[in-house]
C-alpha cells in the first residue's frame, strides 16, 4: 500500500473549499504558442454586430449603406470565457470542511469512511481491520466537538491511532534470547517460497553481530536442495549447520541439534522446516511431533507480505493449528500496498518481529509501528 495509499493520504490533507480559484481554459493550459487569428463565422459576426451598431462607424460603398464592424469588439462578445469552478477536492479536506464547532455527525462520518474503507480493501486490508479502524476512528471522532482550525490535526491523529491499535509493537527478541538461562529454541514455520530459510539465515547473521551463537537446523528433509541451501547459508556465516538426510524424521534433526547446542555452549537453535501447504490438515499435523520434541521459546510464521490476504489466512491457520508466537514478512521491499502488515497483526494477535527487504543478509529490519506510520505517509 505504501505509494497507492500514501498519495491517496497526501490528497486528504489539500486545500479546503473555502479557498476558490478560476478554473483555466484548455487554451491557457496548453504551452505557450504563437496566437492563431480565430476567424469568427458569418453568423456570429452578424450577431455581434447587430448587438453593438449603434457604436461601430459604418461607410458606404457603392451607394449602399453598410456596417463597418469593430473585429475587436466582436471577438470580444464571441470568446468563450472561463467559468469559475470549486478546485477539485479530496474527501478528507471535504469532512474537515463540514467540521465546526457542531458535533461531527454520523451522515458526515459515514461518508468520509466510505472512501477510507475502498481504498483500504483496494491495498489489500483484511475486512475484519477495516472493521477495527471503523470503530476506532468513530469514537473519537463521532460526535465530539471540535474547531475548524483543529480540525485537520484531530482526523488525522485520530487516523493515526485508529491504524496503531491495528498493529502489536513486538518485545526486544535480542533481550529475550539473553534473559533466558540456557539454550534459546526458535521454529520456523510457513509455505513453499514464503523466504523462510533465507528469514533464518538473516536472522543468525543478526545474532551473530550482537554475539549471540547459534546453531542452524535443518528440519527440511524433503524439499529438494533445502539441506543444501542451508548448508550453503552456514558456510557463509561460519555457522554450524546441524542435518541428516533427505527423508528422514525431522524431530530427530531437531533433538539432534538441542544436544549439539548443550555440548558446545551454543545459545540459540534455529529450526527450518519443510513448507506446508495451509490447507492440507495432514501436512500441520506433521508439525506437532516437531514442536513436542525441540519445546521451542518461539514458533514464528515466515510469509510473502506482497501475497496479501493469502498470507493473512496462512498465518490465521498456521495460529490455530500450532499457535504461533510472531510474525516475519518477507519481501516487504516490494510491497506497494503493505496490506499485509496492517492485517495480519491484527488478525492473529501475534507480533510482526521482523520484515524482510531485499537478499542481503543484512536485509532485515526490526518491526515497528512508527516504521509503518512513515510509509503510509503519517509521520
Amino acid at each position: 500500500m505504501f505509494d497507492a495509499l500514501r498519495k491517496k493520504f497526501a490528497s486528504w490533507i489539500g486545500k479546503t473549499p473555502e479557498k476558490k480559484e478560476k478554473k483555466k481554459s484548455k487554451k491557457d493550459k496548453s504551452p505557450k504558442k504563437e496566437k492563431k487569428e480565430k476567424i469568427p463565422s458569418s453568423k456570429s459576426l452578424k450577431q455581434a454586430a447587430e448587438k453593438i451598431k449603434e457604436e461601430v462607424p459604418v461607410k458606404f460603398d457603392s451607394g449602399k449603406l453598410q456596417y463597418q464592424p469593430d473585429e475587436e469588439k466582436i471577438k470580444d462578445q464571441i470568446e468563450e470565457k472561463p467559468e469559475e469552478e470549486e478546485t477539485k477536492q479530496g474527501f478528507f479536506s471535504k469532512l474537515v470542511s463540514r467540521i465546526s464547532t457542531s458535533s461531527l455527525t454520523k451522515e458526515q462520518f459515514d461518508e468520509f469512511f466510505m472512501e477510507l474503507e475502498l481504498t483500504l480493501l483496494e491495498n489489500n486490508v483484511a475486512l475484519e481491520v477495516v472493521d477495527k479502524i471503523r470503530e476506532s476512528l468513530s469514537k473519537s471522532l463521532l460526535n465530539q466537538k471540535m474547531k475548524k482550525s483543529e480540525a485537520e490535526k484531530k482526523v488525522l491523529g485520530s487516523l493515526k491511532e485508529s491504524i496503531l491499535s491495528t498493529l502489536i509493537e513486538p518485545p526486544d527478541i535480542i533481550k529475550q534470547i539473553q534473559d533466558k538461562k540456557g539454550i534459546y529454541t526458535i521454529i520456523f514455520f510457513g509455505i513453499n517460497g514464503s523466504g523462510k530459510t533465507t528469514s533464518i539465515a538473516k536472522l543468525a547473521y543478526k545474532l551473530k553481530n550482537e554475539g549471540i551463537s547459534s546453531v542452524l537446523v535443518a528440519g527440511d528433509t524433503f524439499r529438494a536442495a533445502s539441506i543444501e541451501q542451508l548448508q550453503t547459508h552456514g558456510q557463509k556465516l561460519g555457522i554450524p549447520v546441524i542435518a541428516q538426510t533427505y527423508g528422514s524424521d525431522p524431530a530427530a534433526v531437531a533433538f539432534d541439534a538441542k544436544k549439539y547446542a548443550e555440548k558446545n555452549n551454543i545459545k540459540v537453535v534455529l529450526i527450518d522446516t519443510a513448507g506446508r501447504m495451509y490447507t492440507k490438515a495432514n501436512l500441520m499435523k506433521e508439525m506437532e511431533k516437531i514442536i513436542k520434541i525441540s519445546q521451542p521459546d518461539l514458533k514464528i510464521f515466515v510469509g510473502e507480505s506482497i501475497t496479501g490476504n493469502d498470507a493473512v489466512d496462512q498465518a490465521k491457520t498456521f495460529n490455530e493449528s500450532i499457535g504461533i508466537d510472531g510474525i516475519i514478512l518477507s519481501k516487504a521491499d516490494v510491497d506497494e500496498k503493505a496490506g499485509t502488515i496492517l492485517s495480519v497483526s491484527q488478525v492473529t494477535q501475534k507480533p510482526i518481529y521482523f520484515l524482510g527487504f531485499g537478499q542481503k543478509y543484512e536485509d532485515l529490519k526490526p518491526f515497528t509501528k512508527k516504521e509503518v506510520l512513515k510509509h503510509l505517509g503519517l509521520e
